[in-house]
């Protein structure tokens, strides 16, 4: 089978990026099951309602998350639900956000594992209390290892190059695909690591090329340069980019047969 994964879409640009992007690259590439990083999809911060169905609409069949994959009350409920193809990172502590992290989806191939976790430093939100990532995966794995899939995705979502390599050499294997994302910067690391994983460090993102990772230059300068308090404004205008990540899985093992970096300017 074939997965297409797409990095970050972020905010309203990221969208009007696909929109342009992914009827070609489903005509030429004919994947299976698309899967896109939502966490940044509405104004740059979670994902709400409306955005969801527009990308489902798109061709999008299942949404990975992260820090703020909660920013937005009203995908809570669609969250919590094993029948929507939506997920925050799985190692949160029990109970402190809705759903589990992980699910399952349904393809014309079989079906498909999609879990994400969140890295032990993000930003911002470095102090924030999570569960060991390579911990929740194990339990996570150990827990699903009898239910029938053709495929095991898994989304790691960090700051740190070094754990985004770890836990694909950690998971090779293990698991059909590890894609890293977050810094909205894509990686030319893209690879089938030696036990049959394919791995990627960061895809990178969907949206404005010519910005700090999707906001203005005028509303980091300032606060870099001088200590100025300011807002990030979602840069619209200048060359956008789709950066994705296209894997071949071999439907008996479960493993990657090929890995193939995509990265579309215009």
């Amino acid at each position: 089978m074939r997965i297409l994964y797409l990095g970050d879409v972020m905010a309203e640009p990221g969208i009007r990026v696909l929109e342009k992007v992914l009827p070609e690259l489903q005509a030429t590439h004919r994947p299976d099951l698309i899967i896109a990083q939502a966490e940044n999809v509405t104004e740059g911060k979670g994902i709400s309602l409306h955005d969801f169905n527009r990308l489902k609409k798109l061709g999008v069949g299942f949404f990975t998350g992260g820090n703020h994959s909660f920013s937005k009350e009203e995908i809570y409920s669609s969250l919590a639900d094993p029948a929507q193809p939506i997920i925050g990172p799985a190692n949160y502590p029990v109970g402190s956000v809705p759903g589990r992290g992980y699910k399952y989806v349904t393809t014309p191939k079989g079906e498909v594992l999609v879990i994400s976790l969140l890295g032990k430093i993000v930003g911002k939100d470095a102090d924030l209390i999570i569960n060991n990532p390579l911990q929740a995966i194990d339990t996570i794995l150990a827990a699903e290892k009898e239910h029938r899939r053709i495929a095991t995705v898994v989304n790691f979502h960090g700051d740190y190059s070094s754990e985004k390599r770890i836990i694909g050499y950690y998971l090779d294997g293990r698991v059909s695909m590890v894609v890293g994302d977050h810094w909205h910067i894509a990686t030319a690391d893209a690879d089938i690591l030696p036990k049959g994983t394919a791995h990627i460090t960061d895809v990178g993102m969907c949206g404005s090329l010519d910005s700090s990772l999707g906001v203005t230059f005028s509303g980091v300068v300032p606060r870099w340069r001088d200590g100025h308090p300011t807002k990030n404004v979602i840069e619209t205008s200048g060359r956008m980019q789709c950066n994705a990540l296209l894997v071949d899985i071999d439907e008996t093992t479960g493993l990657a047969k090929d890995v193939q970096q995509i990265r579309k300017i215009y």
